[in-house]
């Protein structure tokens, strides 16, 4: 079974619809005309009996007296029983239409003034009318099957032309949609499409870039492992050069460890992202775990503190990759941050968004350095250079924004900033 045409179906229910109304404006034009053309007979028809009864009630008119005022119109005087009002008739004879009208003459007598006219000419008229809103209706029925079928193909257009951009596209050919010639009611899709597709596009990139980092990162401790040891047992040495060989080896392995560690993260993360959303206080949650950093920060002399402008800000959401975002962001700050210096958490909210930073008192960041691609480090200090890129992913996963800048005040430090544009379920 072939799927439907949606190109079809809105050409079949517009010309449907049109053929209905166009048919229905033709049966009420063609009783308006009928009641106008009869209307106005039966005023001329009342106007002669006036007129008739008028001139009747002088003393040259009698019962027996028979008016043919011309060939269409025929008067008499008759008796008519248990009629008390005047009466209107219409009726055929082999194919010879007439109107009649009984006009009371006198009452107590029951006599009636009859005229009765041929409406053959009127008949003919009426039916020439039907022929013109027939050929007028069937002309305006192919008119409007051929502007169904136009207008389908120019509402169907945008779609079109968008989808078969979808269907050219793949992982090496991510192009964005022009929407400068799409209609104005097609721009959210092209701009949602064009805004998943550079994400995709980013999204690849940063793969392609992690797959090599990592067998980068992972081949060079390798290898200089696998040279010291060929150095070390070329010839027999002191033990102490064997110590100095292993040594290395466990630094290098500890390197590896951190780098497997990220990855398997990546791993957690990717579980995390099909974690089911639960009600969570985001203020309350944030301060719970700046007690907890407290606690890691307390090693450098460091001090975290906590403000909100709101008490409560309740809404639904995934804590885990919450969570990573904000430990990657404080653990960087007291990564760079010097001892005896501090740490500041903020909490406010704009319309029904969140906006969560964390500025620290560090050396700062490089704008030039895309610090959320995979591998990319900053300053002198060690890690996998995996963590942004880790935070980069939840925050895409929950439709958040994150950013990196440098501090514009009087202190020297960076201000990373994760923006939740998601609707409060209750906020103080």
């Amino acid at each position: 079974m072939n799927p439907p045409s949606i190109y079809k179906q809105f050409s079949k229910k517009l010309i449907i619809a049109t053929s209905i109304f166009i048919i229905l404006l033709a049966f009420i034009f063609s009783g308006f005309a009928k009641a106008t053309i009869y209307e106005e007979l039966y005023s001329q028809l009342l106007d002669d009996a006036k007129l008739v009864y008028k001139i009747s009630t002088s003393d040259v008119f009698s019962r027996e007296t028979k008016l043919l005022t011309n060939s269409d119109i025929q008067i008499d005087l008759i008796t008519v029983p248990n009629l008390k009002y005047l009466k209107y008739k219409r009726y055929n004879i082999d194919k010879n239409y007439f109107i009649e009208l009984l006009y009371p003459f006198n009452i107590e007598k029951q006599l009636f003034i009859k005229i009765t006219r041929n409406i053959n000419n009127v008949h003919k008229v009426f039916n020439k009318i039907l022929g013109n809103l027939l050929f007028l209706g069937i002309g305006g029925l192919i008119m409007i099957i051929l502007y169904a079928l136009t207008v389908s193909k120019t509402l169907l257009s945008p779609i079109v032309n968008i989808a078969n951009k979808l269907s050219n596209m793949n992982e090496n050919s991510l192009t964005t949609i022009e929407t400068k010639a799409l209609p104005i009611e097609f721009l959210p899709l092209a701009t949602s499409i064009n805004t998943l597709t550079k994400r995709i596009e980013t999204h690849l990139k940063y793969q392609k870039e992690l797959f090599i980092g990592t067998a980068h990162e992972l081949k060079t401790p390798l290898a200089v492992m696998k040279l010291k040891s060929e150095v070390t047992i070329r010839k027999p040495r002191e033990s102490e050069k064997y110590i100095e060989t292993l040594k290395l080896h466990i630094t290098e392995i500890d390197k590896m460890n951190k780098m497997i560690s990220s990855i398997l993260d990546m791993g957690r993360q990717e579980g995390a992202k099909f974690e089911k959303p639960t009600e969570l206080d985001i203020i309350n949650f944030l301060e719970l775990k700046t007690n907890d950093y407290q606690l890691i920060a307390n090693k450098k002399k460091i001090n975290i503190i906590f403000s909100s402008n709101i008490e409560k800000f309740i809404t639904i959401i995934q804590p885990t990759l919450l969570n990573q975002i904000i430990q990657n962001f404080v653990q960087n700050a007291i990564k760079f941050t010097a001892e005896n210096k501090k740490i500041l958490i903020t909490a406010t909210t704009i319309e029904d968004s969140i906006k969560i930073e964390v500025l620290d008192e560090g050396i700062g960041c490089n704008d030039d350095i895309d610090l959320f691609a995979p591998f990319q480090r900053e300053g002198k200090e060690s890690g996998a250079g995996l963590g942004l890129f880790l935070a980069k992913s939840a925050s895409d996963a929950l439709g958040a924004t994150i950013s990196l800048q440098n501090r514009k005040d009087d202190i020297q430090g960076t201000i990373a900033t994760l923006q939740l544009d998601i609707n409060p379920t209750c906020k103080i």
